[in-house]
């Protein structure tokens, strides 16, 4: 199980997959913007999505939780 992290304070702009959905490593798993940037967020491994901790429009921290890949 890999948690997938927030790796900058940002906000959730668009979630790209669903709880269930297999995806790959390095396959973009949402859109965060910080700074004024928006930047993909690839996935760190590949597996199936165990959980979505965020909603679009959400502001984290970093190191929050947003999903967790088994």
């Amino acid at each position: 199980m890999k948690q997938v992290t927030a790796p900058i304070n940002g906000k959730v702009v668009k979630i790209q997959v669903s709880v269930g959905d297999t995806v790959k490593e390095n396959q973009t798993l949402l859109i965060f913007e910080a700074m004024k940037m928006e930047m993909d967020l690839p996935s760190p491994v590949s597996g199936v999505v165990k959980e979505i901790n965020v909603s679009v429009g959400q502001t984290v921290d970093t190191e929050t939780v947003l999903m967790v890949i088994e």
